[in-house]
């Protein structure tokens, strides 16, 4: 009868330690709230401002598939009209016999066509045409990863990278350290090679990557690059460890920049401003997802003992996590952690400066 109660405490208890650990991951929402995408909002507010005094060389945007044009004939208002460019960018005019191609002219190119056109049928003798973009669907930026809002963003005029990531809601908490611009290699495509960018291309394509402190921090406009219609802007998203437990001061989610330095358990510990005084240092472990199974391994990790240079310093990969244990604490309390991430629980995710 005794072993018997034993048993069902046993289990109450580990019942108890996996409730625990969601209550305190919850409970700690509302304060982990305040400090979320701390860094990610500041860096977003510095994108809005520099996005808004940057200034992309003026450009004409060429004339596309889907766009309406407003083609207005100087003092002959029945010929002045807004037109749709069909699929195969063409347009319809008016007593011209046949259809006009106008796909990748500028708006000033069309406009000469026009007069010409216009003088060769016979209609205006000397006319005056302006045309202008009225709603422009052909020139897509689509701007992708970990950014606010994903979107596609239409280039309407001169755009810069800044602008582009300001529309989308500037960059997420898990944004990694790079932007990387992928551009389609026609005759006409300007070939961008920032200094200390990383440009590769192949017979397709040309992607350009900058670093994000580059773009932001030194204010030089040749990290700010002009984007035009047919890029994609890729905000790749960044690792991320998980340093939890009641035996770390600040427990949360570390964002892996990537500067080609190897993030290990000393380090994450660092980042989470060290043991607390309770701390059971040399009983704590790493759950590292197998790919060939799927399923958590628990890797022993000895604290004190590597702090001592007894043992050596274990690399951390994305999405580890690094449980330290108090003296209170049971080992059943990890084994919550995935759930209590997966319930909604919000787990601050802190960003190491660039």
């Amino acid at each position: 009868m005794v072993a018997t109660f034993r048993r069902v405490f046993a289990l109450a208890g580990a019942k108890l330690f996996w409730l625990t650990l969601v209550v305190v991951l919850c409970s700690a929402q509302g304060s982990f709230a305040q400090q979320l995408d701390e860094t990610a909002q500041q860096t977003n507010a510095k994108i809005h401002e520099l996005a808004a005094l940057a200034k992309a060389q003026p450009v004409d945007v060429a004339v596309g598939s889907g766009d309406l044009l407003h083609i207005d004939v100087f003092d002959v208002p029945e010929l002045s009209r807004d037109v749709r460019v069909t699929d195969s960018g063409d347009i319809s005019y008016p007593l011209l016999p046949a259809p006009i191609h106008v796909a990748g002219l500028t708006p000033l190119q069309l406009q000469s066509k026009m007069e010409q056109l216009l003088i060769e049928n016979g209609l205006v003798s000397h006319p005056q045409v302006s045309v202008f973009i009225k709603e422009q669907y052909s020139q897509p930026v689509n701007v992708i990863g970990a950014v606010g809002h994903p979107t596609v963003y239409q280039v309407i005029g001169p755009t810069t990278l800044l602008q582009v990531l300001a529309a989308a809601g500037g960059i997420s908490a898990d944004a990694g350290s790079v932007v990387i611009v992928t551009r389609p290699l026609r005759n006409d495509t300007p070939r961008e090679e920032p200094a200390s960018a990383r440009s590769d291309a192949d017979a397709d394509a040309q992607k350009i990557t900058i670093r994000l402190q580059d773009l932001l921090e030194t204010g030089d406009p040749i990290y700010n690059i002009p984007v035009y219609g047919g890029d994609t802007v890729t905000v790749p998203h960044a690792g991320i460890v998980y340093v939890l437990g009641f035996g770390v001061k600040q427990p949360g989610g570390y964002v892996l920049e990537g500067h080609g330095e190897q993030v290990t358990v000393l380090r994450a510990l660092a980042l989470a401003h060290g043991l607390t005084t309770f701390a059971k240092a040399n009983s704590s472990f790493i759950m590292r997802t197998n790919p060939a199974t799927g399923h958590k391994d628990e890797i022993p990790v000895k604290l004190k003992d590597i702090e001592k240079h007894k043992a050596q310093d274990i690399p951390l990969k994305s999405n580890d996590i690094l449980y330290i244990p108090d003296s209170g604490g049971k080992k059943a309390l990890a084994r919550g952690t995935e759930a209590a991430l997966g319930i909604g629980s919000s787990v601050a995710i802190y960003r190491v400066a660039y």
